[in-house]
């Protein structure tokens, strides 16, 4: 959860702030009616705001004075207004301000939302700036970290390539410049594209060129947007966001299709496309794999007791344990019902027994409270370890050690080799 600090003497827009707010499961506001109440929200947080919604004529302060005290504790803003003044909003924009909005209807206070939410995710987001100019670098630099993003920098298209490569970057978008020494921009963007979508890892080209055939070239390679120099602030904050909303917006696509809706565990389809190649690549290393089936215990009983609905939480509670004990590298998805498949690489047969005895005795310790509903399940599991003729069979087999475990008085682990 990050937190919001929201400012606004209106108590109608307060009203539509909050109910816009509430969309956002990540976004955990606290409101203020007027300066003095936002100055009482900060000292008891120390300050601690990821972003702020601030009116800018306050009854207590009417020359936008609330922008300043964001600004001394360095929290990005978007700024609310009733009038428009060009000279006043230019002045404004100098500041960490993220943008002006004219608060007129409510489809204003939905985009000033929406800036907010793009900002908060802008913490846990980087990009990369590509461009042998110093200068240009840091201009980028200062202007992308205004909207709160993590920025690598490189000076040509080689030193990009390694810094790409390096996975726990995790970069989601790259700016590069065209004329670079050792390899230009255009090189650079055929050569990410050979490994990364559109949909994956954005390109914007930023750059002096005035040949149309030259960015005709840059979009046919795989650029997904070009930013003339000179550019304004705005203009870059205002294309980068739209890059980087359209990133997500692929991102969810992709999740709609693989995962899980009610746990967010990857699903059965994608369990078995990834799987393949895991298992494949292990097979001709020679190296062992688990494949481990759980599933709840007495699941029908939590049903008929307390309702599906609980159910569902139950359920839910399962992704959320598992979670906390495997591997970011561990394919795990929801088979269906209360079923758990989970297929694990570079493990040995006793870390395996190690690891699922830990997740059956975080089932049995656990209590989940459901609005006052207390209930507590165990789980089962069959491990199969090892190798057999297909990946198909291994879960086969590890299904009969699920059984087994069953069998056996449930709340055991059970293990084929």
């Amino acid at each position: 959860m990050k937190k919001v600090l929201v400012v606004d003497d209106s108590q109608t827009v307060l009203i539509m702030l909050r109910i816009e707010l509430e969309k956002h499961s990540d976004i955990e506001p606290y409101f203020a009616s007027s300066y003095k109440e936002a100055v009482r929200l900060l000292r008891e947080h120390k300050g601690d705001f990821h972003a702020a919604l601030l009116d800018l004529n306050l009854p207590d302060a009417p020359d936008g004075e609330v922008v300043g005290l964001a600004n001394s504790h360095n929290i990005p803003s978007v700024v609310l207004t009733g009038t428009v003044d060009e000279k006043v909003q230019n002045s404004i924009l100098k500041k960490d301000v993220i943008d002006v909005i004219l608060k007129n209807d409510p489809s204003s206070i939905k985009f000033a939302v929406k800036d907010i939410s793009r900002t908060l995710k802008n913490y846990d987001t980087t990009v990369l700036i590509v461009d042998d100019s110093k200068l240009y670098r840091q201009i980028l630099r200062d202007t992308l970290e205004k909207i709160k993003l993590n920025v690598l920098e490189a000076s040509d298209g080689e030193e990009a390539l390694e810094i790409l490569s390096n996975k726990e970057n995790n970069i989601s978008l790259v700016l590069t410049d065209y004329e670079m020494p050792k390899m230009n921009g255009l090189d650079l963007t055929f050569k990410i594209r050979e490994k990364a979508k559109k949909d994956q890892l954005g390109i914007i080209v930023i750059s002096s060129l005035e040949a149309q055939t030259t960015i005709g070239k840059f979009l046919k390679f795989g650029a997904n947007d070009f930013i003339n120099k000179p550019f304004t602030e705005n203009e870059i904050i205002t294309r980068v966001n739209s890059n980087l909303e359209l990133l997500d917006l692929f991102e969810k696509i992709r999740d709609m299709a693989n995962k899980d809706f009610l746990t967010g565990a990857y699903n059965r389809r994608y369990f078995f496309d990834s799987g393949e190649s895991l298992y494949s690549k292990n097979k001709r290393k020679d190296t062992p794999l688990a494949v481990a089936m759980i599933d709840i215990d007495k699941f029908k009983n939590i049903n008929d007791t307390y309702g599906h609905d609980i159910g569902d939480i139950a359920i839910q509670e399962v992704k959320k344990i598992l979670d906390k004990n495997l591997r970011t590298s561990d394919l795990m998805a929801r088979f269906g019902g209360e079923e758990f498949c989970i297929l694990l690489e570079d493990i040995t047969l006793e870390d395996t027994k190690l690891l699922f005895e830990k997740i059956r005795e975080n089932f049995e310790e656990n209590v989940i409270d459901a609005d006052g509903t207390k209930i507590s399940y165990t789980i089962s599991t069959g491990i199969y370890f090892g190798f057999s003729d297909s990946l198909e069979d291994m879960i086969r087999l590890s299904d009969e050690a699920l059984y087994t475990a069953k069998q056996n008085g449930r709340n055991r682990v059970e293990i084929k080799s």
